[in-house]
């Protein structure tokens, strides 16, 4: 097994999370170069082992959520699974859980029974509503976060049902909001010499992201709507059809608006009060896209992007993700990493995207099979022989 060697390489991660948003954060982390033991149940494991879709019986989802981890098998209600989890804490730098508020508590390991064992721990808890909130007990999954959160309602069609996006959304940016906040605990701590508690929500992670319609709300009491794939306050910034895909096109300013009516040889439209201000445009929003579908659709995906490229207007083609995933941009970048797998031998998986000057060449990364390493982890980290080991496995506690 190759070590990574990021920039937070020397930092142990407990992870005792699972699912989505805890394992996207630790994810983030091992990609940099962290140490992460990941504390699975025995026999079953994190339930996303069990999410399709599935690659000859393995989840491929757990796959790409837990690249660079170690898998320890560790019945945390057991009296001796907790022990081991006790024994693990004063050797990690950072514990993260998402379990429900109070269940870590109840099983012993709560921040005041970790900060006993390791004061200066990083202690970060992800859950849907946050340690302190009237709706803290509730159930949360991504769907209901969306729901709450207010993006549903302003995704979809104009005029139609709220919407979800087409991806774990509230997962994933609360477990980039999870990582960040660790990082800065770290950070905080070489200062200080002291640990904290990281506390994430996801309903607060989703609501944080929504600049443009909070701007809207909170200073104009204006509630905004779906408003399908234009800017809700400027146009034309919007999708349109091609004879060989949709293009979406960001024209914002006079001059891009100016631009774009000579290049589609009615240079006259820039000054017609119908679309001479941004207001303008917006009141006769359905007239403008008219004109514009018009001219677009009359050319392939490819030459209009160029065109409106080559007048500096802001514009890409609509790809799905089989275009993504073949695109110069992404091999380019080494957004598609080849991975390692027991079972599988290489596996395509796609790592944390930032790139750091003079960092050297992340390794392949592994994807551990359930309780890989829980030997080598309770022998290196606790000096347990083989008969303690035997004796744990005898009890059913790993």
């Amino acid at each position: 097994m190759m070590k990574n060697e990021g920039i937070l390489s020397g930092i142990r991660v407990l992870d005792l999370t699972r699912v989505m948003s805890g394992p996207f954060c630790t994810s983030m982390l091992a990609d940099l170069g962290a140490e992460v033991i990941k504390i699975e149940m025995p026999g079953f494991g994190d339930e996303a082992r069990h999410f399709g879709p599935y690659q000859e019986d393995e989840s491929t989802y757990f796959m790409m959520l837990n690249r660079y981890k170690k898998s320890v098998t560790v019945d945390m209600k057991t009296p001796e699974g907790q022990e081991i989890v006790k024994a693990l804490v004063p050797k990690c730098d950072v514990i993260v859980e998402n379990f429900r508020p109070g269940v870590m508590e109840r099983l012993g390991l709560g921040e005041a029974a970790v900060r006993a064992l390791s004061p200066a721990i990083i202690y970060a808890s992800i859950s849907g509503f946050g340690q302190e909130s009237p709706l803290k007990n509730w159930p949360a999954f991504d769907l209901v976060i969306q729901a709450m959160s207010g993006i549903m309602s302003l995704t979809g069609p104009k005029g139609g049902p709220a919407t979800a996006v087409g991806e774990s959304m509230a997962d994933v940016c609360t477990g980039m909001f999870g990582a960040f906040g660790i990082a800065a605990a770290l950070f905080d701590r070489e200062r200080t010499g002291k640990g904290c508690h990281v506390d994430v929500a996801m309903l607060d992670s989703v609501m944080a992201m929504q600049l443009t319609g909070l701007c809207r709300q909170l200073y104009s009491g204006d509630t905004p709507k779906p408003a399908g794939n234009r800017h809700p306050v400027t146009y034309p910034v919007d999708s349109f059809p091609t004879r060989t895909g949709d293009i979406v096109m960001v024209c914002f300013s006079q001059g891009g608006f100016a631009a774009l009516c000579d290049m589609m040889g009615k240079p006259e439209l820039a000054g017609d009060p119908r679309f001479a201000t941004n207001d303008d445009r917006n009141q006769n929003e359905d007239e403008l896209r008219s004109i514009i579908a018009q001219w677009t659709s009359q050319q392939d995906q490819e030459q209009v992007v160029a065109r409106l490229q080559e007048a500096r207007i802001p514009a890409g083609p609509v790809w799905d993700l089989e275009a993504l995933a073949q695109s110069h941009h992404v091999k380019s970048r080494d957004l598609i990493v080849q991975g390692a797998h027991d079972k599988f031998g290489s596996i395509p998986l796609v790592p944390q995207p930032v790139k750091f000057s003079g960092s050297a060449h992340i390794p392949h990364p592994f994807v551990p099979t359930l309780g890989q390493h829980t030997d080598d982890v309770l022998e290196e980290l606790l000096d347990l022989g083989a008969p303690d080991i035997a004796e744990l496995r005898q009890k059913k506690a790993i």
